[in-house]
């Protein structure tokens, strides 16, 4: 079956951070100085919960300062606002909408870091973020939304991102066509144009 969509991963493979401040993680690390013991479900409850710092503060028992929240939040603006895409993404992305492909992102991510996604690749078919999903990748939940936000079957999208193992080995496994891209160039697509490339060349192939 041709595809009809197509599912980007969104760090990594779509967008770059280029001023990291961690700011939940200097959170968590207050915390641990405060005497909390981190938690293996730390992370993924950052990322399925939709808490924003101080949101995040208050549902770990964590007290922060406010001069210092104060900071942390200017950091988390700085950084998001830093936030840049990739040259290849853009353009992949208007390629594959301009020959009617369905665009969707699928991303772990903090609640917040949202609005860079949605300010460089705006208008898209989707957005399966896992603070929304309430599941991370990968969770079979948010490829199912992913597919949802499409309106296409698993079998008619295909997933790229750079992590071999949640977008591409996970997704084939639900009958998603998953790539991995290694901007490094030692496997997989070493860009978003050979992805894409692929995609409409399958496409018109069965058309």
């Amino acid at each position: 079956m041709s595809a009809r969509a197509a599912i980007f991963d969104a760090f990594g493979t779509l967008i770059k951070i280029t001023k990291g401040t961690h700011p939940y993680r200097e959170i968590l690390k207050l915390g641990t100085e405060q005497g909390r013991r981190p938690q293996p479900s730390d992370a993924e409850n950052l990322m399925t919960l939709p808490l924003d710092l101080r949101e995040a503060a208050d549902f770990f028992g964590i007290h922060v300062k406010p001069a210092l929240m104060t900071q942390l939040e200017i950091n988390l603006l700085l950084e998001v606002e830093g936030i840049r895409a990739y040259d290849d993404g853009l353009t992949s992305v208007k390629a594959l909408k301009a020959e009617g492909i369905k665009v969707v992102i699928c991303s772990n991510l903090a609640k917040p870091y949202a609005s860079a996604i949605e300010r460089l690749y705006p208008g898209l078919d989707g957005y399966a973020y896992s603070f929304e999903v309430g599941a991370v990748k990968p969770a079979f939940e948010i490829y199912r939304t992913a597919t949802d936000l499409a309106a296409v079957s698993m079998s008619e999208a295909w997933m790229v991102g750079d992590s071999k193992y949640v977008d591409c080995d996970v997704p084939s496994s639900y009958g998603i066509r998953g790539f991995f891209l290694d901007r490094r160039g030692t496997q997989g697509f070493s860009t978003l144009h050979q992805f894409t490339e692929q995609l409409l060349r399958d496409k018109s192939s069965i058309v």
